[in-house]
């Protein structure tokens, strides 16, 4: 297979890791404020769907005073609901219409479900359709196959890391070399310690997606788990990239199947769905 080409030339915007009242803001057009009420938003997950404002304040590193004129502006307005009894926040209805209104104008959605359903029962395994959250992956849709046969569980929202899994390195994949050399740089920030190893998974896998249109994680985000990835362009200009990959337990993907059979399927899914997008 030819090598691939590098879809995408934007480099990745502002990595917001700790947005602290003693942190500076160089860019006049940012509105410090309104991040930080985003940031707030961001430190509900599926596993900690209830916090309290010393814990928000903890994960996002603001004083506890901000953080509580915040979390109370953003009750007021329905983003978040008070359980006085906990005296913890969760998020409230505004939210879950924001996100419902992302998803339902996705054609790429629209288009893939049954796409990735075929190749799911194909490979009796999960498909996964990704968008990048910082320097992770976010499953906005998860198809098992129609049978009993044993899955990754993950539902719409939960994130993977971009720089182990299948579908973050069919990401940095499909980005151009600026924006993988700045992603990458990120990584190592994050984890200086393991960078090595990482660094040298992620080099693997974009010479075999040039080689041979898709990418692998054996067993380096889940020991268990085997999967394949490919990167997908969401919008006609290909300024939007994100990441389908096929994964499940390591003693049912063997290598050589995701080599001989899964990995040419995805590709030829992928070409499949693009050109329905470019149609549409």
């Amino acid at each position: 297979m030819a090598a691939k080409k590098e879809i995408n030339d934007k480099v990745p915007s502002y990595e917001l890791e700790n947005i602290s009242d003693t942190k500076p803001q160089k860019d006049r057009q940012f509105v410090t404020a309104l991040a930080r009420g985003l940031e707030i938003l961001r430190c509900f997950r599926m596993d900690e769907p209830l916090l309290g404002n010393q814990e928000i304040a903890r994960k996002t590193g603001l004083p506890k005073p901000t953080v509580s004129r915040l979390t109370y502006t953003l009750t007021e307005l329905g983003y978040l609901r008070y359980i006085k009894t906990l005296r913890k926040y969760q998020l409230d209805t505004a939210v879950l219409a924001l996100g419902y209104g992302l998803l339902t104008n996705m054609d790429i959605l629209k288009l893939a479900r049954p796409y990735l359903q075929q190749l799911a029962d194909h490979a009796q395994a999960a498909v996964g359709l990704f968008a990048q959250d910082r320097l992770n992956m976010v499953y906005l849709e998860n198809i098992y196959p129609n049978t009993n046969a044993v899955v990754l569980r993950y539902r719409a929202g939960d994130l993977v890391p971009m720089a182990t899994t299948a579908a973050g390195r069919a990401f940095l994949c499909g980005v151009s070399e600026t924006s993988r050399t700045y992603l990458m740089d990120q990584i190592r920030q994050r984890d200086e310690l393991n960078w090595p190893q990482i660094k040298t998974g992620i080099e693997q896998t974009v010479k075999d997606y040039h080689d041979f249109g898709f990418c692998m994680s054996l067993g380096e985000f889940n020991k268990n788990v085997n999967a394949i990835g490919v990167p997908i362009k969401s919008h006609l200009d290909g300024s939007n990239i994100m990441a389908i990959s096929c994964g499940g337990a390591a003693f049912q993907m063997r290598r050589h199947i995701m080599e001989d059979d899964i990995g040419p399927r995805l590709v030829l899914m992928v070409d499949q769905i693009e050109t329905m997008l470019l149609r549409s």
